[in-house]
């Protein structure tokens, strides 16, 4: 009876054993039919013992523990590359395209995750209508939990462009944009600034930034010159990294499977700084100029402007590269395998995956066929559809199929986006905890964004005196429309792709202004400037002893901001010369995504102030304008004196004369510092 027991027992367990096998055996890959999209199977077997088949209760639940018979891929405390070829050995051809198939959220519901397998999904650039911290966070788990519901239960990766913090989200801190970061020259700054976005973005369950922008823009009428940290390779390398670690290091230590670590991406690779001024041919909403255009120059000068900053940034950790939309001497770098494969994986030894922009892989060609075949081959890893994935899907298995991409290809591709779900921890921990959200836009983090606005304002003209501002100045007038509003003063990627000029929250320049002077001191407010009507004692014109005008370029992003005149708007003049005629002394403060032209209007102002643009925090102005902290900024672009200078001949630019720059790079005046005599140059 004993020894009966015993063969029962094994019997028992083999039958377990070949349960467990047949179960974690791969399903067969569908076989694409002409007249409908190729996908996941529209019902999925039930996940394995060990996946979840419903939601545990509790946001932060993981699968449960493995056990013996778990699969390895399941165990946290095997290494990521046994994992990777444990769950890869089990995947389908439909199952590995998912993973390599990024969705943009308004174009798939969560269900549709489940059914496709698909491994990312994304938010754009605009609102999601109601866009509080905790409707985002149960906006990502909606698409999560249907993610963890596959056959495999493998976890999504969320991605979302928070360039100058978590912008998208209704009471998020909103940091300087890249220049006014570039003017701090700070990198541990930077740093802190990354690591405070990270714990912003990660509380709402989103796992990956597509940020930072490692550019070197050469042509400032570029619309995103603002993203890039500085037209200075070295700068941009220096502050690039320091963002890139601050993302995914936790107390100073790479950290990814921290739950407050976010995936960094440096893009976009390579040159997108240094395209030629007419060769785009992008339309949306308008004609781009630069963007997405072509950068027509030597392979020496393109690795020594634009390749430095992502060596670096690949040595720091990063593990996402996102490509370029513009092309190199007229080949697409969505197109470049010598880019992509050769220098980016290897000669950089980028272990990573490659994500491509919006759409980018549409514009290779439009033969959509060819256009994927392309892509996946020369390096592309994960391809950010963002709309129609059925027909990238359908797309990709039919070319699988036919052998015009290898297998080699997609199980290189999906490895890398698999390596980096595990070593993020997202099979461990895929979900927020709610708790987290009280790190958006907590105390801390805006009094970081308030200092790194107060250290990126440059004086760049301080005449009699005027600054700083004394608190006690008994009257003071303030114009302009970009002194109230706190969206105005953010730029583009707030709340919508193009930004907005509402008020966001946080504190605007009129309301900063408002808390720092004393208690007598008056302050009258006009978005147009004009103060005509109020009158003093006497019944005459008040006078005010000071006038601020807060001017500079409404919100813009990507090429939607490209131009080819950067001089400062004749409203905007004007504005500044009726605060100027009704004050005895005036301040500029400019906002703006990069130096505009002010050369004919700067003699008749007592000081102005590149403040860039500066975010929600407004009182980091104020810090600096009343004399609390000192002028420290320094230009991270030269400054024209007409747009005739545009693009600048950096080994070439004269350093006296009508012909040099305005104010050259590395310029920045400190408050008691003298102004440099400006020179009466006609305009060309």
């Amino acid at each position: 009876m004993k020894r009966r027991s015993v063969h029962l027992t094994r019997l028992a367990s083999l039958l377990i054993v070949l349960t467990v096998l047949i179960e974690c055996q791969p399903a067969p890959t569908p076989t694409p039919q002409a007249s409908a999209p190729t996908a996941a199977p529209t019902s999925l077997p039930a996940a394995p013992a060990s996946a979840p088949t419903s939601q545990p209760s509790a946001s932060t639940a993981v699968p449960a523990p493995p056990t013996s018979a778990a699969p390895v891929y399941r165990d946290a405390s095997q290494p990521a590359e046994k994992r990777v070829d444990d769950l890869l050995a089990r995947m389908t051809l439909a199952e590995k395209i998912g993973q390599m198939t990024q969705v943009e959220h308004n174009s798939i519901q969560p269900e549709q995750v489940r059914q496709y397998a698909i491994g990312s999904v994304l938010s754009g650039g605009d609102s999601i209508g109601d866009d509080s911290a905790e409707s985002w966070r149960r906006l990502v788990e909606s698409y999560e939990e249907q993610a963890l519901k596959t056959r495999l239960g493998i976890p999504l990766i969320y991605g979302i462009d928070a360039v100058h913090g978590h912008a998208h989200v209704e009471g998020a801190t909103i940091f300087p944009h890249n220049i006014g970061l570039g003017a701090t020259r700070d990198t541990a700054l930077v740093e802190r600034v990354g690591r405070a976005t990270a714990e912003e973005v990660a509380a709402t369950g989103i796992h990956w930034n597509f940020a930072p922008v490692v550019a070197v823009p050469q042509e400032i009428r570029w619309g995103r010159t603002y993203e890039g940290y500085s037209e200075n390779t070295d700068l941009v390398t220096q502050l690039g990294t320091a963002y890139v670690k601050g993302l995914q290091s936790v107390n100073g230590k790479l950290g990814l499977s921290d739950p407050t670590a976010v995936l960094a991406t440096p893009k976009h690779f390579i040159a997108d700084g240094g395209t030629q001024f007419g060769t785009s041919t992008t339309v949306i909403e308008r004609r781009y100029l630069l963007d997405q255009g072509d950068a027509r120059m030597d392979e020496a000068t393109l690795r020594a402007l634009f390749l430095p900053p992502y060596k670096a940034a690949v040595d720091a950790g990063a593990q996402s590269v996102m490509a370029s939309f513009s092309s190199w001497n007229g080949a697409k770098m969505h197109a470049n395998k010598y880019w992509l494969t050769d220098v980016l994986k290897g000669e950089l030894g980028f272990k990573g995956f490659v994500v491509s922009d919006w759409g980018g892989i549409d514009q290779i060609s439009p033969d959509n066929d060819r256009a994927v075949i392309t892509a996946i081959n020369v390096g592309v890893d994960m391809n950010m559809v963002p709309y129609d994935y059925k027909r990238f899907i359908d797309t990709l298995t039919r070319v699988v199929n036919k052998g015009d991409v290898p297998m080699s290809r997609i199980d290189d591709a999906v490895r890398r986006i698999l390596t980096i779900k595990f070593e993020r921890g997202l099979f461990e921990h895929p979900l927020a905890d709610p708790a987290a959200l009280s790190k958006v836009g907590n105390q801390e983090h805006r009094e970081l964004a308030r200092e790194a606005v107060r250290k990126s304002l440059v004086l760049l003209k301080n005449e009699n005196d005027t600054l700083p501002l004394k608190k006690d100045t008994p009257v003071i007038f303030v114009g302009g429309e970009a002194a109230d509003r706190t969206g105005y003063q953010s730029g583009g990627w707030t709340t919508e792709w193009q930004g907005t000029t509402r008020s966001l929250g946080g504190t605007s320049i009129l309301e900063a202004i408002k808390q720092a002077v004393s208690l007598n001191t008056r302050i009258e407010y006009n978005r147009f400037g004009k103060f005509e009507s109020i009158m003093n004692a006497q019944g005459r014109p008040l006078v005010a002893d000071i006038g601020i005008a807060a001017v500079g370029e409404a919100p813009y992003a990507e090429g939607v901001g490209d131009r080819a005149d950067l001089t400062l708007s004749p409203e905007d003049a004007n504005l500044v010369q009726r605060v100027k005629s009704q004050s005895k002394k005036v301040v500029v403060i400019l906002i703006s995504g990069r130096p505009m032209v002010v050369t004919e209007q700067l003699p008749a102002w007592d000081a102005l102030v590149a403040a860039w643009l500066p975010g929600t925090e407004g009182e980091g102005i104020t810090d600096v304008l009343f004399g609390d902290a000192p002028f420290t900024g320094k230009l991270p672009y030269t400054w024209p004196r007409w747009n005739s200078q545009l693009p600048f001949d950096f080994k070439n630019l004269p350093k006296e004369g009508c012909d040099a720059p305005l104010f050259p790079f590395g310029y920045g005046l400190a408050a008691n510092d003298p102004s440099p005599k400006q020179l009466e140059c006609p305009r060309p």
